[in-house]
């Protein structure tokens, strides 16, 4: 289910995209017209397919030395992401993110602490790219898998921490 909060955050990046002259008027009217009906978020993906790809090369990063990375809500999730932390936890909800890409590649690299990655209800997780040091990954793969929704990649390596992965229940 989608939410009101993705509905909105996928008709500003339309609206965004359609003012910077990067999609046409038609191109914006499908596009709204298939956010404002969508029921997944594969389906709200297809809405912005028509808005510009990221820099496939591009990977954004997020870091901190001690402390505590979280991202949730409604962000933007790149295509590829890369997080890094030598002590503290880490926390990225991507159950009401805006993902755009059918396959986003995470990267971890963290020293100790625990790591929670919360995932849509319908994505396809991958962990065999992830070692682990001390502790394995908690993680039981949804069956069946729904059709439509993201892959998501996850890979790098973690020290003495734990990663928990679950799907969203909404």
């Amino acid at each position: 289910m989608i939410s009101d909060e993705d509905r909105d955050t996928a008709v500003q990046r339309l609206q965004e995209a359609y003012a910077e002259g990067h999609i046409s008027h038609e191109e914006m009217d499908e596009g709204l017209q298939q956010v404002l009906t969508a029921k997944t978020q594969g389906e709200l993906a297809q809405g912005l397919a028509s808005l510009p790809e990221e820099n496939a090369g591009t990977t954004s990063t997020i870091a901190a030395v001690g402390g505590r990375i979280q991202r949730r809500g409604a962000w933007r999730v790149p295509r590829a992401l890369k997080v890094e932390s030598a002590f503290g936890r880490v926390h990225l909800d991507l159950s009401r993110a805006v993902i755009d890409h059918p396959v986003v590649d995470i990267e971890l690299q963290l020293g100790t602490g625990k790591a929670k990655i919360t995932v849509p209800r319908d994505a396809v997780v991958d962990v065999e790219e992830l070692r682990t040091g001390w502790k394995d990954t908690l993680y039981k793969p949804r069956r069946p898998a729904r059709p439509g929704g993201p892959r998501i990649r996850i890979s790098g390596s973690m020290g003495l921490g734990r990663l928990k992965i679950r799907h969203a229940r909404r």
